[in-house]
Protein backbone atom coordinates (compact mmCIF):
# COMPACT_ATOMS: atom_id res chain seq x y z
CA UNK A 1 0.00 0.00 0.00
CA UNK A 2 1.35 3.32 -0.51
CA UNK A 3 1.38 6.24 1.91
CA UNK A 4 -1.59 7.33 2.96
CA UNK A 5 -1.72 11.33 1.41
CA UNK A 6 -2.09 12.74 5.32
CA UNK A 7 1.49 11.20 6.45
CA UNK A 8 3.18 14.25 5.00
CA UNK A 9 0.90 16.80 6.55
CA UNK A 10 1.15 18.70 9.79
CA UNK A 11 -0.72 17.64 12.54
CA UNK A 12 -2.64 20.26 14.52
CA UNK A 13 -2.46 17.81 17.87
CA UNK A 14 -5.02 20.00 19.66
CA UNK A 15 -4.73 17.93 23.04
CA UNK A 16 -1.43 20.34 23.68
CA UNK A 17 -3.83 23.14 24.71
CA UNK A 18 -5.19 20.93 27.23
CA UNK A 19 -2.27 19.15 29.05
CA UNK A 20 -1.63 19.86 32.56
CA UNK A 21 0.63 22.93 33.70
CA UNK A 22 4.02 22.16 33.48
CA UNK A 23 3.52 19.05 30.69
CA UNK A 24 5.15 19.75 27.78
CA UNK A 25 4.12 18.87 24.35
CA UNK A 26 7.99 17.74 23.61
CA UNK A 27 10.22 15.91 25.65
CA UNK A 28 13.82 15.25 25.74
CA UNK A 29 15.06 11.96 25.70
CA UNK A 30 18.11 10.61 27.56
CA UNK A 31 20.49 8.77 25.33
CA UNK A 32 20.66 5.95 27.08
CA UNK A 33 19.71 2.46 27.55
CA UNK A 34 16.57 1.43 29.63
CA UNK A 35 18.57 0.25 32.79
CA UNK A 36 19.58 3.82 32.98
CA UNK A 37 16.45 5.07 34.99
CA UNK A 38 17.88 2.86 37.98
CA UNK A 39 21.20 3.94 37.43
CA UNK A 40 19.51 7.96 37.71
CA UNK A 41 17.26 6.79 40.60
CA UNK A 42 20.19 5.17 42.89
CA UNK A 43 22.59 8.07 42.15
CA UNK A 44 20.11 11.16 43.33
CA UNK A 45 17.97 9.02 45.56
CA UNK A 46 20.46 6.01 46.84
CA UNK A 47 18.60 5.33 50.59
CA UNK A 48 15.32 6.12 49.53
CA UNK A 49 12.90 2.73 49.68
CA UNK A 50 12.69 1.13 46.25
CA UNK A 51 10.74 -1.80 47.19
CA UNK A 52 8.61 -3.15 49.79
CA UNK A 53 7.28 -6.35 50.46
CA UNK A 54 5.44 -7.71 53.39
CA UNK A 55 7.35 -5.19 55.52
CA UNK A 56 10.56 -6.06 53.66
CA UNK A 57 12.32 -3.33 52.12
CA UNK A 58 15.07 -2.44 49.05
CA UNK A 59 17.12 0.78 49.16
CA UNK A 60 17.21 1.96 45.31
CA UNK A 61 21.50 1.90 45.99
CA UNK A 62 20.72 -2.11 46.83
CA UNK A 63 18.28 -2.68 44.40
CA UNK A 64 20.82 -1.38 41.95
CA UNK A 65 23.50 -3.54 43.14
CA UNK A 66 21.29 -6.52 43.26
CA UNK A 67 20.87 -6.04 39.40
CA UNK A 68 24.66 -5.48 38.25
CA UNK A 69 25.35 -8.64 40.07
CA UNK A 70 22.48 -10.44 38.50
CA UNK A 71 23.74 -8.88 35.27
CA UNK A 72 27.77 -10.08 35.79
CA UNK A 73 26.31 -13.50 36.93
CA UNK A 74 24.56 -13.97 33.70
CA UNK A 75 27.39 -12.81 31.79
CA UNK A 76 30.08 -15.03 33.72
CA UNK A 77 27.36 -18.04 32.89
CA UNK A 78 28.27 -16.71 28.64
CA UNK A 79 25.05 -14.92 28.17
CA UNK A 80 25.74 -12.61 25.04
CA UNK A 81 24.47 -9.52 23.84
CA UNK A 82 21.28 -9.84 22.56
CA UNK A 83 20.59 -13.29 23.76
CA UNK A 84 16.85 -14.11 25.58
CA UNK A 85 16.27 -14.85 28.91
CA UNK A 86 12.71 -15.67 30.15
CA UNK A 87 11.06 -14.25 33.46
CA UNK A 88 8.59 -16.68 35.27
CA UNK A 89 7.53 -14.96 37.69
CA UNK A 90 4.43 -13.10 40.10
CA UNK A 91 5.44 -9.35 41.13
CA UNK A 92 8.24 -10.54 44.13
CA UNK A 93 11.70 -8.80 44.95
CA UNK A 94 13.45 -10.47 42.48
CA UNK A 95 11.86 -9.28 39.32
CA UNK A 96 12.55 -6.05 38.80
CA UNK A 97 16.73 -6.71 39.63
CA UNK A 98 16.37 -9.52 37.59
CA UNK A 99 15.28 -7.41 34.73
CA UNK A 100 17.33 -4.91 34.78
CA UNK A 101 19.86 -7.20 35.33
CA UNK A 102 19.46 -8.72 31.95
CA UNK A 103 19.50 -5.50 30.34
CA UNK A 104 22.48 -4.28 31.81
CA UNK A 105 24.22 -7.83 30.44
CA UNK A 106 23.02 -7.13 27.51
CA UNK A 107 20.00 -9.53 27.14
CA UNK A 108 16.91 -9.89 26.10
CA UNK A 109 13.84 -10.29 28.41
CA UNK A 110 10.60 -12.51 27.59
CA UNK A 111 8.52 -11.93 30.72
CA UNK A 112 6.23 -14.90 30.66
CA UNK A 113 2.59 -14.75 31.97
CA UNK A 114 2.73 -17.60 35.57
CA UNK A 115 -1.16 -18.27 34.48
CA UNK A 116 -0.01 -20.40 31.53
CA UNK A 117 -0.45 -23.97 30.75
CA UNK A 118 3.30 -25.46 30.42
CA UNK A 119 2.92 -26.30 26.79
CA UNK A 120 2.25 -22.38 26.33
CA UNK A 121 5.61 -21.56 28.47
CA UNK A 122 7.40 -24.67 26.18
CA UNK A 123 6.51 -22.72 22.84
CA UNK A 124 7.08 -19.63 23.90
CA UNK A 125 10.63 -20.49 25.28
CA UNK A 126 11.41 -22.11 22.01
CA UNK A 127 9.83 -19.63 19.51
CA UNK A 128 12.54 -16.95 21.30
CA UNK A 129 14.77 -19.22 22.22
CA UNK A 130 15.38 -18.03 25.78
CA UNK A 131 18.80 -19.46 26.61
CA UNK A 132 18.03 -18.88 30.64
CA UNK A 133 15.10 -18.71 32.55
CA UNK A 134 14.24 -16.84 35.85
CA UNK A 135 11.53 -18.77 37.73
CA UNK A 136 9.91 -19.21 40.71
CA UNK A 137 10.08 -22.61 42.49
CA UNK A 138 6.33 -23.30 42.54
CA UNK A 139 6.14 -22.34 38.58
CA UNK A 140 8.79 -25.00 37.46
CA UNK A 141 6.39 -28.01 36.99
CA UNK A 142 5.54 -25.58 33.98
CA UNK A 143 8.92 -25.45 32.61
CA UNK A 144 10.63 -27.96 29.80
CA UNK A 145 13.70 -29.47 31.77
CA UNK A 146 14.70 -31.67 28.33
CA UNK A 147 14.17 -30.96 24.72
CA UNK A 148 15.14 -27.79 22.70
CA UNK A 149 12.98 -25.88 24.35
CA UNK A 150 14.86 -26.27 27.35
CA UNK A 151 16.78 -23.23 28.86
CA UNK A 152 20.32 -23.95 29.51
CA UNK A 153 20.17 -22.49 32.79
CA UNK A 154 17.64 -22.25 35.80
CA UNK A 155 17.68 -19.39 38.37
CA UNK A 156 14.99 -20.15 40.77
CA UNK A 157 13.21 -17.78 43.29
CA UNK A 158 10.74 -18.32 46.70
CA UNK A 159 9.23 -15.74 48.63
CA UNK A 160 7.97 -18.07 51.62
CA UNK A 161 10.32 -16.56 53.54
CA UNK A 162 9.17 -13.20 53.26
CA UNK A 163 5.37 -14.10 53.89
CA UNK A 164 3.67 -13.89 56.80
CA UNK A 165 3.35 -17.17 59.25
CA UNK A 166 0.21 -18.77 57.78
CA UNK A 167 1.07 -17.82 54.48
CA UNK A 168 4.51 -19.34 54.78
CA UNK A 169 2.59 -22.39 55.68
CA UNK A 170 0.54 -22.64 52.69
CA UNK A 171 3.27 -21.84 50.59
CA UNK A 172 5.41 -24.73 51.91
CA UNK A 173 2.50 -26.83 51.65
CA UNK A 174 2.22 -26.03 48.34
CA UNK A 175 5.25 -26.43 47.01
CA UNK A 176 5.28 -30.10 48.45
CA UNK A 177 2.49 -30.66 46.58
CA UNK A 178 3.96 -29.04 43.32
CA UNK A 179 7.15 -30.03 43.72
CA UNK A 180 7.72 -32.76 46.26
CA UNK A 181 8.44 -33.59 49.63
CA UNK A 182 12.45 -33.03 49.98
CA UNK A 183 12.32 -32.26 46.18
CA UNK A 184 15.89 -30.71 44.92
CA UNK A 185 16.17 -28.61 42.30
CA UNK A 186 16.33 -29.68 38.88
CA UNK A 187 19.70 -30.10 37.09
CA UNK A 188 21.43 -26.82 35.80
CA UNK A 189 19.27 -25.14 38.26
CA UNK A 190 20.58 -22.67 40.89
CA UNK A 191 19.08 -20.35 43.63
CA UNK A 192 18.20 -16.75 42.91
CA UNK A 193 20.54 -15.60 46.51
CA UNK A 194 23.16 -18.33 45.49
CA UNK A 195 23.24 -17.13 41.44
CA UNK A 196 23.60 -13.05 42.52
CA UNK A 197 26.32 -14.29 44.83
CA UNK A 198 28.14 -15.02 41.90
CA UNK A 199 28.54 -11.83 40.35
CA UNK A 200 29.96 -8.08 40.78
CA UNK A 201 28.24 -5.19 41.78
CA UNK A 202 31.71 -3.63 40.22
CA UNK A 203 31.05 -4.96 36.43
CA UNK A 204 30.49 -1.63 33.95
CA UNK A 205 26.99 -2.60 32.32
CA UNK A 206 26.93 -3.55 28.76
CA UNK A 207 27.17 -0.81 26.47
CA UNK A 208 23.37 -0.62 24.38
CA UNK A 209 21.88 1.48 22.03
CA UNK A 210 18.66 2.42 22.35
CA UNK A 211 17.84 0.64 19.07
CA UNK A 212 18.63 -2.81 21.07
CA UNK A 213 15.84 -5.07 21.54
CA UNK A 214 15.39 -4.90 25.64
CA UNK A 215 11.80 -6.99 25.90
CA UNK A 216 10.05 -9.64 23.66
CA UNK A 217 6.67 -9.48 25.02
CA UNK A 218 4.37 -12.58 24.00
CA UNK A 219 0.83 -11.19 23.45
CA UNK A 220 -2.11 -12.74 21.00
CA UNK A 221 -3.69 -12.69 17.65
CA UNK A 222 -7.41 -13.13 16.93
CA UNK A 223 -6.23 -15.18 14.37
CA UNK A 224 -5.29 -17.99 16.52
CA UNK A 225 -1.71 -17.36 16.00
CA UNK A 226 0.43 -16.01 18.78
CA UNK A 227 2.23 -13.22 18.46
CA UNK A 228 5.44 -11.33 20.91
CA UNK A 229 6.06 -7.67 20.71
CA UNK A 230 9.26 -6.54 20.01
CA UNK A 231 10.11 -3.66 22.35
CA UNK A 232 13.60 -1.86 21.94
CA UNK A 233 15.65 -0.02 25.02
CA UNK A 234 14.30 3.56 23.57
CA UNK A 235 10.51 2.46 23.44
CA UNK A 236 10.55 1.59 27.10
CA UNK A 237 12.63 4.37 28.30
CA UNK A 238 10.87 6.65 26.20
CA UNK A 239 7.36 5.79 27.61
CA UNK A 240 8.19 6.15 31.17
CA UNK A 241 9.60 9.63 30.62
CA UNK A 242 6.39 10.54 28.93
CA UNK A 243 4.43 9.25 32.22
CA UNK A 244 7.34 10.48 34.79
CA UNK A 245 6.53 14.04 32.89
CA UNK A 246 2.60 13.40 32.86
CA UNK A 247 2.67 12.97 37.17
CA UNK A 248 4.24 16.53 37.16
CA UNK A 249 8.10 15.48 37.37
CA UNK A 250 7.98 14.47 41.35
CA UNK A 251 11.15 12.95 42.48
CA UNK A 252 11.34 11.01 45.74
CA UNK A 253 7.72 11.91 46.84
CA UNK A 254 5.47 9.10 45.89
CA UNK A 255 4.19 6.07 46.75
CA UNK A 256 3.14 3.26 43.96
CA UNK A 257 1.28 0.49 44.49
CA UNK A 258 2.82 -2.87 42.21
CA UNK A 259 -0.74 -4.83 42.36
CA UNK A 260 -0.70 -5.21 38.52
CA UNK A 261 1.59 -7.59 37.21
CA UNK A 262 4.71 -6.87 35.65
CA UNK A 263 4.74 -9.68 32.84
CA UNK A 264 2.33 -7.31 31.65
CA UNK A 265 3.45 -4.01 29.97
CA UNK A 266 0.64 -2.43 32.22
CA UNK A 267 2.26 -3.41 35.30
CA UNK A 268 5.83 -3.36 33.90
CA UNK A 269 5.41 0.59 32.94
CA UNK A 270 2.92 2.23 35.36
CA UNK A 271 3.74 0.44 38.52
CA UNK A 272 8.09 -0.45 37.74
CA UNK A 273 9.52 1.28 35.16
CA UNK A 274 7.75 4.90 35.46
CA UNK A 275 7.93 4.66 39.17
CA UNK A 276 12.13 4.22 39.18
CA UNK A 277 11.72 7.03 37.06
CA UNK A 278 10.25 8.95 39.76
CA UNK A 279 12.17 7.18 42.36
CA UNK A 280 8.88 6.39 43.87
CA UNK A 281 8.47 3.82 46.41
CA UNK A 282 7.42 0.49 45.16
CA UNK A 283 4.63 -1.24 46.81
CA UNK A 284 4.92 -4.52 45.68
CA UNK A 285 1.50 -7.30 45.81
CA UNK A 286 1.44 -10.96 44.44
CA UNK A 287 -1.81 -11.25 43.81
CA UNK A 288 -5.23 -9.70 44.06
CA UNK A 289 -7.69 -10.10 46.79
CA UNK A 290 -9.80 -6.56 47.60
CA UNK A 291 -9.95 -6.82 51.27
CA UNK A 292 -6.11 -7.68 51.56
CA UNK A 293 -5.08 -5.08 49.51
CA UNK A 294 -7.36 -3.02 50.82
CA UNK A 295 -5.50 -3.24 53.95
CA UNK A 296 -2.35 -2.98 52.54
CA UNK A 297 -3.40 0.34 50.81
CA UNK A 298 -4.18 1.40 54.41
CA UNK A 299 -0.73 0.46 56.03
CA UNK A 300 1.54 1.53 53.24
CA UNK A 301 -0.46 4.78 51.91
CA UNK A 302 0.41 4.66 48.37
CA UNK A 303 -0.05 8.29 46.58
CA UNK A 304 -0.38 6.55 42.81
CA UNK A 305 -2.87 3.30 42.10
CA UNK A 306 -2.26 1.90 38.88
CA UNK A 307 -5.16 -0.27 38.30
CA UNK A 308 -8.19 -2.18 35.92
CA UNK A 309 -11.65 -1.57 36.45
CA UNK A 310 -12.38 -5.14 37.80
CA UNK A 311 -10.20 -4.22 40.89
CA UNK A 312 -12.22 -0.62 41.16
CA UNK A 313 -15.46 -2.37 41.64
CA UNK A 314 -13.42 -5.12 43.72
CA UNK A 315 -12.63 -2.19 46.04
CA UNK A 316 -16.06 -0.69 45.90
CA UNK A 317 -17.82 -3.60 47.13
CA UNK A 318 -15.38 -4.30 50.02
CA UNK A 319 -15.79 -0.85 50.89
CA UNK A 320 -19.42 -0.49 51.10
CA UNK A 321 -19.00 -3.48 53.67
CA UNK A 322 -16.53 -2.16 56.07
CA UNK A 323 -14.29 1.20 56.43
CA UNK A 324 -10.51 1.50 55.68
CA UNK A 325 -8.55 4.98 56.28
CA UNK A 326 -7.21 5.14 52.54
CA UNK A 327 -7.62 8.90 52.03
CA UNK A 328 -3.58 9.25 51.39
CA UNK A 329 -4.68 7.75 47.54
CA UNK A 330 -4.29 10.74 45.36
CA UNK A 331 -4.00 9.65 41.68
CA UNK A 332 -5.82 6.25 39.80
CA UNK A 333 -5.10 5.59 36.95
CA UNK A 334 -7.57 3.08 35.23
CA UNK A 335 -6.33 1.11 32.04
CA UNK A 336 -6.98 -2.48 29.96
CA UNK A 337 -10.75 -2.23 29.51
CA UNK A 338 -13.51 0.43 29.75
CA UNK A 339 -14.11 1.91 33.05
CA UNK A 340 -17.35 2.56 34.02
CA UNK A 341 -18.46 5.80 35.21
CA UNK A 342 -20.22 4.82 38.34
CA UNK A 343 -17.36 2.72 39.75
CA UNK A 344 -14.74 6.00 38.91
CA UNK A 345 -16.98 8.05 40.64
CA UNK A 346 -17.49 5.90 43.89
CA UNK A 347 -14.24 4.94 44.57
CA UNK A 348 -12.92 8.56 43.90
CA UNK A 349 -15.91 9.53 46.98
CA UNK A 350 -14.26 6.45 49.24
CA UNK A 351 -10.45 7.55 48.55
CA UNK A 352 -11.05 11.71 47.91
CA UNK A 353 -8.75 10.57 44.74
CA UNK A 354 -8.63 11.84 40.86
CA UNK A 355 -9.67 8.73 39.30
CA UNK A 356 -8.93 9.08 35.69
CA UNK A 357 -8.57 6.75 32.36
CA UNK A 358 -5.55 5.83 29.74
CA UNK A 359 -5.35 4.02 27.28
CA UNK A 360 -2.66 1.59 25.43
CA UNK A 361 -1.84 -1.57 24.32
CA UNK A 362 1.46 -3.68 24.47
CA UNK A 363 2.45 -2.76 20.79
CA UNK A 364 2.80 0.99 22.05
CA UNK A 365 5.03 -0.11 25.66
CA UNK A 366 2.27 -0.15 26.19
CA UNK A 367 0.67 4.04 27.17
CA UNK A 368 -0.36 5.88 24.73
CA UNK A 369 -3.10 8.41 26.36
CA UNK A 370 -3.82 9.52 29.29
CA UNK A 371 -6.61 11.58 31.15
CA UNK A 372 -5.19 15.25 33.10
CA UNK A 373 -4.21 14.32 36.57
CA UNK A 374 -4.94 18.11 37.27
CA UNK A 375 -8.78 18.19 37.59
CA UNK A 376 -10.05 18.59 34.22
CA UNK A 377 -9.99 14.77 32.76
CA UNK A 378 -13.20 14.29 31.25
CA UNK A 379 -14.92 11.25 32.19
CA UNK A 380 -15.89 8.53 29.22
CA UNK A 381 -12.90 9.23 27.46
CA UNK A 382 -9.05 8.02 27.19
CA UNK A 383 -7.66 11.05 27.96
CA UNK A 384 -5.30 12.91 25.42
CA UNK A 385 -1.96 11.64 23.74
CA UNK A 386 0.98 11.73 25.57
CA UNK A 387 3.96 14.43 25.31
CA UNK A 388 5.33 13.07 21.47
CA UNK A 389 2.81 10.92 21.14
CA UNK A 390 0.37 11.68 17.95
CA UNK A 391 -3.12 10.46 17.38
CA UNK A 392 -5.39 9.94 14.16
CA UNK A 393 -8.94 8.47 13.66
CA UNK A 394 -8.64 7.03 9.99
CA UNK A 395 -11.55 5.05 8.20
CA UNK A 396 -11.84 2.15 9.19
CA UNK A 397 -11.81 0.11 6.19
CA UNK A 398 -9.13 1.34 4.32
CA UNK A 399 -7.00 3.44 6.75
CA UNK A 400 -5.96 5.90 4.49
CA UNK A 401 -8.92 8.38 4.87
CA UNK A 402 -8.37 10.92 7.83
CA UNK A 403 -11.83 11.44 9.70
CA UNK A 404 -12.63 14.53 10.94
CA UNK A 405 -13.73 15.39 15.27
CA UNK A 406 -16.71 13.39 16.26
CA UNK A 407 -16.58 10.66 13.21
CA UNK A 408 -15.70 6.88 14.55
CA UNK A 409 -12.77 5.12 12.77
CA UNK A 410 -9.59 3.26 13.52
CA UNK A 411 -7.51 4.67 16.18
CA UNK A 412 -3.62 4.95 14.73
CA UNK A 413 -0.52 5.79 16.99
CA UNK A 414 2.88 7.45 16.18
CA UNK A 415 5.56 8.25 19.09
CA UNK A 416 8.88 7.06 20.23
CA UNK A 417 7.05 4.25 22.70
CA UNK A 418 5.60 2.42 19.27
CA UNK A 419 7.64 -1.22 18.92
CA UNK A 420 9.72 -2.52 16.39
CA UNK A 421 7.44 -5.11 14.98
CA UNK A 422 6.57 -8.69 16.06
CA UNK A 423 9.07 -11.45 16.64
CA UNK A 424 10.07 -13.68 13.46
CA UNK A 425 6.30 -12.13 12.06
CA UNK A 426 7.35 -10.14 8.92
CA UNK A 427 3.62 -10.46 7.94
CA UNK A 428 1.93 -9.02 11.38
CA UNK A 429 4.38 -6.36 11.80
CA UNK A 430 3.78 -5.13 8.16
CA UNK A 431 -0.11 -5.36 8.81
CA UNK A 432 0.56 -3.28 12.24
CA UNK A 433 3.01 -0.56 11.22
CA UNK A 434 1.98 1.42 8.09
CA UNK A 435 3.89 4.54 6.88
CA UNK A 436 5.30 5.02 10.31
CA UNK A 437 1.98 4.67 12.03
CA UNK A 438 0.72 1.74 14.98
CA UNK A 439 -3.22 0.36 13.33
CA UNK A 440 -4.43 -0.36 16.93
CA UNK A 441 -7.64 -1.88 15.42
CA UNK A 442 -9.89 -0.25 17.97
CA UNK A 443 -12.69 2.18 16.76
CA UNK A 444 -12.35 5.82 18.02
CA UNK A 445 -13.28 9.15 18.39
CA UNK A 446 -11.68 12.21 18.97
CA UNK A 447 -13.30 15.75 19.74
CA UNK A 448 -12.19 18.97 18.61
CA UNK A 449 -10.03 19.49 21.42
CA UNK A 450 -8.38 16.61 21.19
CA UNK A 451 -10.07 13.79 23.81
CA UNK A 452 -10.18 10.53 22.37
CA UNK A 453 -12.85 8.06 23.32
CA UNK A 454 -13.10 4.33 22.66
CA UNK A 455 -15.91 2.83 21.32
CA UNK A 456 -15.79 -0.72 20.32
CA UNK A 457 -12.65 -3.16 19.33
CA UNK A 458 -12.21 -3.70 15.43
CA UNK A 459 -10.83 -6.77 16.66
CA UNK A 460 -13.26 -9.42 18.44
CA UNK A 461 -10.74 -8.99 21.75
CA UNK A 462 -11.76 -10.06 24.74
CA UNK A 463 -11.01 -8.14 28.32
CA UNK A 464 -11.77 -10.09 31.51
CA UNK A 465 -10.09 -8.70 34.75
CA UNK A 466 -8.16 -6.54 32.74
CA UNK A 467 -6.34 -9.24 30.83
CA UNK A 468 -6.68 -9.58 27.07
CA UNK A 469 -8.20 -12.93 25.82
CA UNK A 470 -7.92 -13.54 22.21
CA UNK A 471 -10.73 -15.53 21.18
CA UNK A 472 -9.14 -16.97 18.01
CA UNK A 473 -6.37 -18.66 20.34
CA UNK A 474 -9.00 -19.88 22.63
CA UNK A 475 -10.79 -21.92 19.42
CA UNK A 476 -7.81 -22.85 18.31
CA UNK A 477 -7.11 -25.07 21.88
CA UNK A 478 -10.87 -26.21 22.60
CA UNK A 479 -11.07 -27.35 18.83
CA UNK A 480 -8.45 -30.02 20.25
CA UNK A 481 -11.29 -31.82 22.50
CA UNK A 482 -12.28 -34.73 20.56
CA UNK A 483 -15.50 -34.09 21.14
CA UNK A 484 -15.84 -30.66 19.76
CA UNK A 485 -16.57 -30.65 15.85
CA UNK A 486 -16.67 -26.51 15.51
CA UNK A 487 -16.68 -23.79 18.52
CA UNK A 488 -16.64 -19.98 18.81
CA UNK A 489 -15.56 -17.82 21.56
CA UNK A 490 -16.75 -14.46 22.65
CA UNK A 491 -17.36 -12.11 25.48
CA UNK A 492 -19.94 -11.04 27.33
CA UNK A 493 -20.66 -8.34 29.87
CA UNK A 494 -19.93 -8.80 33.97
CA UNK A 495 -20.27 -6.57 35.94
CA UNK A 496 -17.18 -7.75 38.14
CA UNK A 497 -14.72 -8.81 35.48
CA UNK A 498 -16.30 -6.01 32.92
CA UNK A 499 -16.19 -9.57 30.45
CA UNK A 500 -16.44 -12.83 30.53
CA UNK A 501 -15.10 -16.10 28.10
CA UNK A 502 -17.92 -17.54 26.45
CA UNK A 503 -18.21 -20.50 23.93
CA UNK A 504 -20.68 -21.75 21.63
CA UNK A 505 -19.75 -25.77 21.08
CA UNK A 506 -21.08 -27.54 18.12
CA UNK A 507 -19.98 -31.51 19.08
CA UNK A 508 -18.92 -33.74 16.90
CA UNK A 509 -22.20 -35.81 15.08
CA UNK A 510 -22.71 -38.48 17.10
CA UNK A 511 -20.84 -37.62 20.00
CA UNK A 512 -22.90 -37.37 23.33
CA UNK A 513 -21.03 -33.85 24.67
CA UNK A 514 -19.59 -34.23 28.03
CA UNK A 515 -19.15 -30.54 30.03
CA UNK A 516 -17.31 -31.98 32.70
CA UNK A 517 -14.55 -33.28 30.39
CA UNK A 518 -14.59 -30.14 28.04
CA UNK A 519 -14.18 -28.34 31.50
CA UNK A 520 -10.96 -30.73 32.46
CA UNK A 521 -9.22 -30.30 29.24
CA UNK A 522 -9.89 -26.66 29.38
CA UNK A 523 -8.17 -26.48 32.85
CA UNK A 524 -5.15 -28.44 31.54
CA UNK A 525 -4.41 -26.47 28.51
CA UNK A 526 -6.04 -23.34 28.93
CA UNK A 527 -4.71 -20.24 31.94
CA UNK A 528 -7.65 -19.20 33.87
CA UNK A 529 -8.44 -16.14 32.43
CA UNK A 530 -9.03 -18.21 28.94
CA UNK A 531 -11.49 -20.47 30.06
CA UNK A 532 -14.89 -20.47 29.23
CA UNK A 533 -17.38 -19.44 32.15
CA UNK A 534 -20.15 -19.90 29.80
CA UNK A 535 -20.60 -22.82 27.54
CA UNK A 536 -23.93 -23.28 25.08
CA UNK A 537 -23.73 -26.39 23.01
CA UNK A 538 -25.92 -26.17 19.48
CA UNK A 539 -26.38 -28.72 17.04
CA UNK A 540 -27.11 -25.60 14.49
CA UNK A 541 -24.48 -24.96 12.30
CA UNK A 542 -22.74 -21.33 13.84
CA UNK A 543 -23.75 -18.50 12.23
CA UNK A 544 -21.66 -17.38 9.45
CA UNK A 545 -20.47 -13.89 7.55
CA UNK A 546 -20.91 -14.63 2.98
CA UNK A 547 -17.03 -14.88 3.68
CA UNK A 548 -17.30 -18.15 6.49
CA UNK A 549 -16.59 -15.46 9.29
CA UNK A 550 -18.23 -16.50 12.81
CA UNK A 551 -20.75 -13.57 13.27
CA UNK A 552 -19.71 -13.61 17.14
CA UNK A 553 -22.11 -10.33 17.47
CA UNK A 554 -25.17 -12.41 16.78
CA UNK A 555 -23.45 -15.14 19.73
CA UNK A 556 -22.72 -12.00 22.15
CA UNK A 557 -26.11 -10.65 21.79
CA UNK A 558 -27.72 -14.02 21.87
CA UNK A 559 -25.67 -14.56 25.55
CA UNK A 560 -26.43 -10.99 27.52
CA UNK A 561 -27.70 -11.34 30.33
CA UNK A 562 -27.53 -15.42 30.70
CA UNK A 563 -26.70 -17.17 33.84
CA UNK A 564 -23.19 -18.96 33.81
CA UNK A 565 -23.51 -23.02 33.32
CA UNK A 566 -19.55 -23.07 34.18
CA UNK A 567 -19.59 -25.65 37.32
CA UNK A 568 -17.16 -25.11 40.22
CA UNK A 569 -13.43 -25.45 39.16
CA UNK A 570 -11.98 -27.87 42.81
CA UNK A 571 -8.53 -28.65 40.83
CA UNK A 572 -5.53 -26.28 42.00
CA UNK A 573 -5.44 -23.39 40.58
CA UNK A 574 -2.35 -22.89 37.72
CA UNK A 575 0.33 -20.80 38.69
CA UNK A 576 1.41 -20.83 41.58
CA UNK A 577 -2.84 -21.56 43.48
CA UNK A 578 -3.40 -18.06 41.72
CA UNK A 579 -6.63 -17.11 42.67
CA UNK A 580 -9.50 -18.40 39.75
CA UNK A 581 -10.50 -21.80 40.65
CA UNK A 582 -14.58 -21.01 41.86
CA UNK A 583 -16.85 -20.51 39.26
CA UNK A 584 -18.27 -17.46 37.57
CA UNK A 585 -21.79 -17.18 39.38
CA UNK A 586 -19.86 -17.47 42.72
CA UNK A 587 -16.09 -15.94 42.49
CA UNK A 588 -16.73 -11.80 42.27
CA UNK A 589 -12.95 -10.98 43.22
CA UNK A 590 -11.16 -10.57 39.90
CA UNK A 591 -7.86 -11.85 39.81
CA UNK A 592 -5.20 -9.69 38.36
CA UNK A 593 -2.01 -11.33 39.10
CA UNK A 594 -0.77 -14.74 39.55
CA UNK A 595 0.22 -16.06 43.42
CA UNK A 596 1.21 -18.21 45.33
CA UNK A 597 -1.32 -18.62 48.75
CA UNK A 598 -1.75 -16.25 50.88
Amino acid sequence: MGSAPWTAMELERPWRAHYPAGVPGQLNYPEAPVYWLLEQAAARTPERPALRFFGHQWQYRELLELARRFSDALRRRGLQRGERVGVLLPNSPEYLPSLFGIWMAGGVAVPLNPLMVAEEIAGLLGTTQCRFLVGMDLLLPLVPLNGPEAPEGLIVTRIDNYLPWWDRQLYRMARIHRLGLGASLPPRAVEWETFVSEGSSDTPAEKVSGEDLANILPTGGTTGHPKAVMLTHKNLLSNAWQLFHWTGQRVGQDVVLGCLPFFHSYGLMCCGLSAVAMSATIVLHHRFRADKVLRLIEQEQPSIIPAVPAMLAAFNKELRRRKYNIRGVQSVISGGAALPLPVAEEFSRHTGATVVEGYGLSEASPVTHAGPLDGTARPGTIGLPLPDTDALIVDAETGTRLLPPGQVGELIIRGPQVMRGYWNNPEATAAALRDGWLFTGDLATCDTDGFFRIVDRKKDLIITSGVNVYPGDVEAVLRRFDQVEDVAVFGVPDPDRGELVAAVVVPRPGVTFNRRAFDAFAREHLEVHKRPRKVEVSHAPLPRSAVGKVLRRLLREKFSGTESEQPADTSPASAAGASGTASASTRTTPTVSSAPPS
